[in-house]
């Protein structure tokens, strides 16, 4: 069980990091020029998951590209298919739920509970992670199986 925490915070670790940035920055900006809290939520969610999604899809991206190099193979369209595959079925489920329901809830409700803009938003980030991580490293386990074979 070490062994698949370590696996899962490399993974994680580096997108979460970039995603906690990305929520602050969108969701401040948002609510700095707009004083909007449902457009603040989205912006925070959107900025967060095109941060996080965009460095597991690279991450994933350089490690087929690596895999087929190391047996003479090209990284090709059919490939990345198969990445893009991969990554639906790892967050398909987490990412449905959380990004359309879960996170901008919690992003809107948690700074108006708090009166704390910031502290909110990134209690509310955290908070969210948690029900999202459950079904996403479950598809992560699963997609390990049959679609990270490169």
């Amino acid at each position: 069980m070490k062994q698949e925490v370590r696996e899962w915070l490399r993974r994680y670790g580096p997108a979460e990091l970039l995603s906690v940035l990305a929520t602050l920055a969108a969701a401040g900006v948002t609510f700095r020029l707009t004083h909007h809290g449902v457009g603040t939520a989205l912006a925070g969610t959107w900025g967060g998951n095109v941060a996080y999604f965009g460095y597991i899809l690279a991450a994933d991206i350089r490690q087929a590209r690596r895999a087929r190099r190391a047996v003479g193979l090209p990284y090709t369209g059919a490939v990345l298919g198969q990445n893009i595959r991969a990554l639906l079925v790892e967050f398909g489920v987490a990412e449905l739920a959380d990004s359309f329901l879960m996170r901008p809830a919690l992003l809107y409700w948690l700074p108006k509970l708090l009166h704390n803009l910031p502290l909110g938003i990134l209690l509310a980030k955290l908070a969210a992670d948690v029900t999202f991580y459950v079904p996403a490293i479950i598809g992560y386990e699963l997609s390990k199986k049959r679609l990270r074979r490169f």
